[in-house]
């Protein structure tokens, strides 16, 4: 004895099809139904108040701004004209330095920060205890300290 072909999940697959294409149909009838018809093209406008408010009234044209479109910068404004926030070097402290391994620590004198310093970094060679001036650079874990040199 065969087996029918259309089991239980088809027919519930099948079943809500047919309901979601009635639904359709009614939501579409209702549309249908509901449609403002009659209107002329000035009641269906919507306007823009000064405020970005939506409003059916137009707007008060003694409200209206005079924009000059030579005035409106559009871009990113070029590298000289952006003001360069002047690097005050900092004052500090080697806490550690590896010169095996090339890196080490630098304690800030005014908020006891430490910062990474790598080797790479150095103006001059440093060594644990040294009191150094530094400048800091945003590195890949937090705050790095280059252009080091020795006081």
């Amino acid at each position: 004895m065969a087996r029918a072909q259309e089991t239980f999940n088809k027919k519930e697959k099948e079943k809500k099809r047919l309901k979601k294409r009635e639904d359709k149909q009614k939501k579409k009838a209702e549309r249908k139904a509901n449609a403002v018809k009659g209107l002329s093209f000035e009641d269906q406008l919507v306007y823009v108040d000064e405020n970005g408010h939506f409003t059916d009234t137009p707007p008060d044209p003694t409200k209206k701004v005079k924009v000059d479109a030579e005035s409106i910068v559009i871009g990113i404004p070029k590298k000289e004209d952006i003001e360069e926030e002047e690097e005050v070097a900092k004052e500090g402290k080697v806490s550690f330095f590896d010169t095996s391994k090339g890196f080490g620590f630098i304690i800030d004198s005014v908020n006891q920060e430490k910062y990474f310093v790598h080797v790479s970094g150095l103006i001059d060679e440093i060594q644990e205890n040294d009191k150094v001036t530094y400048e800091l650079e945003k590195g890949m874990k937090g705050m790095n300290a280059v252009r080091v040199k020795k006081i």
